[in-house]
């Protein structure tokens, strides 16, 4: 959702991403569809290949979808990691498809990323667990780009500043605080 003020993608990381359907016993909704995993290195096979079918639950190699690791982004990759369990953000969008209603349209390791398209858009977002080697390339390429960025909050005008004065940038932090 920030692509905008992105700058221009560092690394990528080919994924697919395995999408279960389920039956649930509900009036309204016959079916749940949800992401539920990722997988490193997937083969360049047709999309919504079936992968394992027990009863009535099934699981599809859905899509192959580039995993996009940016520079300022670092921030929220590190933030993903010190979680108990690192996820991969899988972004699901309704489709026209009857016998698909769901389909992956992108996969991100930043969990703001994935917050955003869920409050922003009506796509829908599945955390799933992050694969070991991914969590293994993503510490690389935060090791490798990341760089701590001071916390500035803008200083309030206060009464004996003239309407016309801008307001001032501080830096708050252990140095000094405002």
């Amino acid at each position: 959702m920030r692509e905008g003020r992105r700058e221009p993608r560092q690394e990528a990381l080919r994924l697919g991403v395995i999408v279960e359907k389920r039956r649930i016993g509900h009036p309204w909704q016959e079916w749940r569809w949800r992401a539920v995993g990722v997988f490193v290195d997937p083969p360049a096979s047709p999309p919504w290949r079936v992968l394992v079918q027990e009863g009535e639950t099934v699981r599809y190699h859905a899509a192959n979808l580039e995993l996009e690791l940016f520079r300022d982004e670092t921030e929220d990759y590190k933030y993903n990691l010190s979680s108990d369990r690192p996820a991969i953000y899988v972004i699901l969008r309704e489709s026209e498809d009857e016998a698909f209603p769901w389909r992956p349209v992108r996969v991100s390791a930043s969990p703001w990323e994935g917050q955003a398209h869920e409050e922003l858009s009506d796509d829908r977002v599945d955390a799933v667990p992050m694969p070991e080697l991914v969590i293994a390339r993503v510490k690389d390429f935060i090791d490798r780009f990341h760089v701590d960025r001071p916390f500035y909050k803008r200083k309030r005008k206060g009464r004996d500043r003239a309407p016309h004065e801008t307001s001032e940038f501080v830096r708050l932090g252990p140095e000094g605080e405002s």
